[in-house]
């Protein structure tokens, strides 16, 4: 049986879906559906906000920067159809946290074990880069999900606006801030989930060395450890 919680967080996801609060956002992937590129052209594109994915039970959130313009705009699901989304659900997969180590379309059958991914921006930015007011107009989607996802232990953010938003989510002041870097770990408080830093598997990162596979895979190696050491939770209920 469903429950509160899952019911609710379906229904931030339809919210999320039908979004219009950024009218720059909204054209641009619109546009990117109707153009599309050469080698998508016979797709057809999902061109709306993307909602988050995962286990709703999930104890490790994934929070990175925004879905890619023929990604996750084609294909409707989180980290899906681009090099970024090969790169993470490989890892997931060599580390128990999904089913297949691959993230083709969102009819693919992946599923998650333990683990949501979501965004700061839920729409495709031009050029990956989002105003500070669209991040701004999503920011209230993320604080929705970190209340309803209640077993989350660890947190990771892919690159340093998603750490930054999610500190802000915090309501950690700058000057109580660590400084970003690739496999830092900061717990904020005892209540609060570890918080765990990575650059973004983006092409700019991982095509020129920044971010080698062996450096990414550490990451979730390290995630799977501090998860399998946790004490058990004892089951949530609604």
């Amino acid at each position: 049986m469903e429950t509160r919680a899952e019911s609710a967080l379906e229904a931030l996801q339809e919210r999320v879906v039908s979004c219009k609060r950024c009218p720059r956002l909204k054209r641009y992937i619109s546009a990117v559906a109707s153009v599309k590129t050469r080698r998508f052209e016979t797709w057809t594109y999902w061109g709306k906000p993307l909602p988050g994915f995962g286990d709703p039970n999930a104890q490790l959130l994934i929070v990175g920067l925004a879905p890619a313009a023929h990604g996750g705009n084609r294909t409707g699901r989180m980290f899906t159809g681009d090099s970024s989304g090969d790169w993470l659900i490989r890892a997931l997969y060599e580390n128990g946290f999904a089913n297949q180590p691959h993230s083709i379309s969102r009819d693919d059958g992946l599923k998650l074990a333990s683990t949501y991914m979501t965004a700061v921006v839920r729409c495709a930015p031009p050029k990956n880069k989002p105003a500070k007011q669209e991040i701004l107009n999503c920011s209230e989607y993320l604080a929705k999900e970190l209340m309803l996802l209640k077993e989350v232990t660890v947190v990771l953010t892919l690159g340093r606006i998603a750490f930054d938003s999610y500190l802000r989510h915090l309501d950690i002041k700058r000057k109580g801030r660590p400084e970003f870097g690739h496999g830092l770990t900061f717990r904020p408080t005892e209540e609060k989930p570890l918080l765990v830093a990575s650059y973004h598997p983006s092409r700019q990162n991982t095509q020129t060395g920044r971010l080698t596979w062996k450096e990414w895979l550490r990451i979730f190696k390290k995630i799977r450890q501090i998860l399998d050491d946790a004490p058990a939770r004892k089951p949530a209920h609604d």
